[in-house]
């Protein structure tokens, strides 16, 4: 008989402001089997011992970025610790933060932190190249007949329908053509967006400005995904978007599966 796991992703905009916002109360509250965090902005070693204290019921895997209060991912693993990797393949990705891979039953995890393109769209090539690099691997891994789930903040909302004002952002990044084309690209090459895959018309957003009183107006954009392999998606129940959780400028979202 199978089970349902519970694999929450949320970027919590530095761990430890989300402890003093309630994150480790919702967690206790939902109790997640997976918990996929980015830009955690801290290294363990900068948490204190009752922070550390809280975590006990999980394994967890760092990945911190190696400039201070920058980025980072860490991944929460309820049961045995799994076998795991960071980084990518190409080492200038490697030194942000943003990638840890974990073996699970029966499909593989990537836990990601997606680079901003910047205000200036500098940073878009990086940003770009980045995607190409983690789908090179991932082809790999298909071609091996692996099963992948990708989550964490995309730093593109895909389509019109997953931000508030798709005119108006078109030359923001974050939705500019050449970005939201690597979604497509993923989607071609054997992955499903698994929430609109589920819920094809449904508009929810899972970051908002804290400019402008812009989550209580809802002006928001869906920027963390669950991007799963083709043949895994007949094992997933549910995505949840909680949109209702405060803690930080995302909300955490969870894809409810088979395993």
């Amino acid at each position: 008989m199978k089970n349902r796991l519970r694999i929450t992703t949320w970027n919590v905009n530095g761990l430890r402001a989300a402890l003093r916002n309630g994150f480790w109360d919702w967690v206790q509250a939902y109790s997640p089997d997976i918990i996929c965090l980015q830009e955690i902005r801290v290294r363990p070693d900068q948490l204190t011992d009752a922070q550390l204290m809280l975590f006990d019921d999980y394994h967890i895997i760092w990945n911190p970025a190696n400039k201070g209060g920058y980025s980072g991912v860490a991944t929460f693993i309820r049961n045995k610790l799994a076998e795991y990797s960071l980084g990518l393949a190409d080492d200038q990705f490697n030194n942000e933060g943003r990638t840890i891979w974990s073996s699970h039953n029966n499909f593989g995890l990537y836990n990601v932190y997606f680079p901003n393109g910047g205000r200036d769209h500098a940073r878009v090539p990086f940003k770009l190249a980045f995607y190409a690099s983690l789908l090179g691997t991932c082809y790999e891994r298909h071609s091996r007949g692996e099963r992948i789930i990708i989550c964490g903040d995309f730093n593109t909302a895909h389509n019109e329908i997953d931000l508030r004002n798709p005119k108006e952002n078109k030359n923001t990044t974050g939705f500019l053509d050449e970005e939201r084309e690597w979604l497509d690209k993923y989607l071609a090459h054997g992955f499903v967006d698994a929430y609109r895959s589920l819920y094809p018309e449904k508009v929810q957003y899972t970051w908002w400005t804290y400019r402008f009183g812009a989550r209580e107006r809802n002006i928001g954009w869906r920027l963390d995904y669950f991007l799963v392999s083709n043949s895994l998606m007949t094992d997933v129940i549910d995505v949840v978007i909680h949109d209702d959780v405060i803690g930080s400028d995302h909300c955490p979202v969870t894809l409810i599966i088979e395993s």
